[in-house]
Formats: C-alpha cells, sequence, structure tokens
C-alpha cells in the first residue's frame, strides 16, 4: 500500500526540503448510511487505504502543492484569498481557508500529496486527504487538535469550501480510529464507543469501479427529501429538528402527508439508526450471524427505500450471497456507484475475493478491483 520512504524521498528531490510526514486512512462504513447529516448514529472502520501529505516550511510566502497521484503541482499566494476550482487542489486549500477562518496565520509551505484510496469508490478520498492535510499544516503552525476537532474542521473544508454537503462521519473516522476496531458513532454529540472486530473476520471491498460524487444532485435532493419528511414530523410533535428525533411509528402517522419519495428516504434513515445501533451491539457480543443480518436489511433499505444504490452495487451485493465465509454484504459510502463491504471469514476471504470478482465480471463486463482489508489507526505522524 503506502510507502512513506517512497514520499520523503520524492518531497526532499522536488523541494530541497526534509519533510515532516502525516498520514490518515480511508474509511469503509459498516452500517449506517445518511445518517450522520440527521443526527443519527453510523459505524464506520479506518482501513489500510490511505493518504500521506507531507510538508516542509518555505520562505518566499508561496503554498506550493503536489500531488503524486495527479503529477501536477500548483503555486498560489500564502497571503491571498482562496477560492475552490473543482480541482483536487480545493481540498488542501480548503484546509487553509478554514484554518485562516479560526484566526491562525499560515505562512507558505510544501506540500507534497499521495494517496490509494480509489477516488470515487466511497472510501472517503477526500476526507483522508483533509485530515491528512489539516495534520501538516497545524502542525507546522504549532498547533495541535484533538480527533474529534479535527473531524470538525475537515467537515467545514467540505461543507464551506468544497460545496458538498456532507456530515462528519468520514473525517471522524479518519481522525479517531483505532485499529482492529469499528467505531459506533453519535453524530449529535460525537460521542463514540468502540467494538472489536474478531481476528478470524476480514474486511473485503470490493470497488463496482462505478464513479460517485457527493458534490452532484442526487446526494443532494436525497438529502433534501429526508428533510422535508422530517418537516412534516416536527410540524405534528416538534421539537423534532432531525431524523434521528423521529420514529416509524411517526412515519406511520403522518407519512400520507409526504411526498412518496419523502416517506421512503425518512423510512431508511430511521430504520437504518435503529439498525446501527443494533449493529454495534451483535459486534461487541461477538454476534456475527445478527450482524449479518442487519447488513443485509441495511443494503435492502439503501438500495429499495433510499434509492441510493446502483444496477452494480446491487448485483455485486447479489452475487456475494451463496459464496462460503460470507457475514454479511452492503453498499458502502455514499452510494451511487462505489464499494461494497463484504465481512468474510478470514479462512476464506482469498477465495471468495477471487470469486466474487470472476462472477461480477461474467455478469456485468467490468472488471472490479477487490481489496482484502484491515482496520487500522487513525491519522497521526509518521516518525
Amino acid at each position: 500500500m503506502h510507502d512513506p520512504a517512497a514520499l520523503r524521498s520524492m518531497h526532499r528531490a522536488r523541494f530541497n526540503a526534509e519533510p515532516v510526514l502525516f498520514v490518515a486512512p480511508g474509511r469503509v462504513n459498516l452500517i449506517g448510511e445518511h445518517t450522520d447529516y440527521a443526527e443519527g448514529f453510523v459505524m464506520p472502520v479506518a482501513i489500510n487505504f490511505a493518504t500521506l501529505a507531507a510538508i516542509s516550511p518555505r520562505s518566499d510566502g508561496k503554498i506550493v502543492l503536489y500531488s503524486e497521484n495527479y503529477g501536477e503541482e500548483k503555486s498560489f499566494d500564502a497571503t491571498a484569498p482562496l477560492a475552490a476550482a473543482q480541482h483536487w487542489s480545493d481540498y488542501p486549500l480548503g484546509v487553509v481557508s478554514i484554518l485562516k477562518g479560526e484566526g491562525h496565520t499560515i505562512p507558505g509551505f510544501s506540500l507534497s500529496l499521495w494517496g490509494d484510496v480509489p477516488l470515487g469508490s466511497g472510501l472517503s478520498s477526500s476526507a483522508a486527504l483533509e485530515v491528512a492535510t489539516l495534520l501538516a499544516v497545524t502542525s507546522l503552525i504549532g498547533v495541535e487538535y484533538p480527533g474529534p476537532v479535527l473531524a470538525k474542521l475537515g467537515q467545514r473544508v467540505e461543507n464551506e469550501f468544497v460545496g458538498a454537503n456532507c456530515g462528519i462521519m468520514d473525517q471522524f473516522i479518519s481522525a479517531n480510529g483505532k485499529e482492529n476496531h469499528a467505531l459506533l458513532l453519535d453524530c449529535r454529540d460525537l460521542s463514540y464507543r468502540l467494538a472489536p472486530i474478531p481476528a478470524h473476520v476480514a474486511l473485503v471491498i470490493a470497488n463496482t469501479m462505478v464513479k460517485h460524487s457527493i458534490v452532484g444532485g442526487d446526494y443532494k435532493t436525497r438529502r433534501a427529501e429526508s428533510e422535508a419528511a422530517c418537516a412534516i414530523i416536527d410540524s405534528h410533535r416538534g421539537p423534532v429538528p432531525f431524523l434521528r428525533d423521529a420514529t416509524l411509528e411517526d412515519l406511520e402517522k403522518w407519512g400520507s402527508e409526504m411526498t412518496p419519495k419523502s416517506y421512503l428516504r425518512a423510512k431508511h434513515v430511521i430504520s437504518e439508526d435503529l439498525r446501527t445501533v443494533a449493529a454495534s451491539e451483535a459486534l461487541l457480543a461477538g454476534d456475527l450471524k445478527t450482524l449479518g443480518r442487519l447488513m443485509a436489511e441495511a443494503h435492502r433499505s439503501y438500495s429499495q427505500d433510499f434509492e441510493g444504490s446502483c444496477v452494480e452495487a446491487d448485483t455485486m451485493v447479489a452475487l456475494a450471497q451463496d459464496l462460503p465465509g460470507l457475514i454479511g454484504a452492503r453498499l458502502t459510502g455514499g452510494g451511487f456507484g462505489g464499494c461494497t463491504i463484504n465481512l468474510v471469514e478470514q479462512a476464506d476471504a482469498e477465495a471468495f475475493a477471487k470469486e466474487l470478482g470472476a462472477r461480477y465480471e461474467a455478469k456485468t463486463g467490468i472488471k472490479p478491483e477487490i481489496h482484502i482489508c484491515h482496520a487500522s489507526a487513525g491519522a497521526h505522524r509518521i516518525d
């Protein structure tokens, strides 16, 4: 996967300076989709795909960004106003902009970036990039923020600078993940609890190769439909500021006042919160059968009620069902493409991945990328 020594050497050669290195992981979400911005519950895992950031100070007042993935360098005046340009540099520039807004003076620096989180896959390449850059730039200016605060700053980069109306989950798990654990996050107060993933369970991530974007219309439409349903429930028994505060009984009482789409979106979000808490309890109890059932129910809800899946993702999940070693499978991430997460018995993981890939290619004509992963630590400095 990622190679810190290679990035360090590349930064030295490009900028003639010794960098400090940081890493921030991507994530896969075991369960809990489109509940985070409703102040609900999510249960992600940090994975061993990550973004590396190498930073060194400059004396010329410039911010120079280099992406090894894109093979591109961009230069900016550290004191000039910054604006998004729908470019990969929006994410590190957004970090600078948000930190300036917090009252920090940002000097010139060189920043080299490299990552192996597949872009548009639903594994949070943008959050990993934001959190890695946040650690790098705050280190440069001598400021240290705790993980939950870093997550909030990263979310603001997405919301206020990039223009993606995302919740807090991706940045939170990237900043606060723990090796060999899933994390149940309460998106209302950012309290969380860790649940160990048994050593005999592998995370098999299957990329459908259908890319998604949360900046576009589908994500915004689903969110607006969910919030419209919440507003109707709130008008009857307020305060119900978020669907987190609503119940399935509320939906039965007042669902007839909603559009059919809003009703279904709310049904997904409210039931997904219940499933996510139940899934964390199952994982803590070592009840993998229940966990797998909840994952199956979550995918069905995501696909049919939220309509956040696609033909390819539904196909990938269906093809996994009778493979040896499967515990649970579902679409993960923002939806409309991306990856499925498969919990698989470790002993069966390699054969599972090979057969799932072969089945998917035969069915769709698309060759998928399938990775056997493990739960990793959150963002940190690499010494």
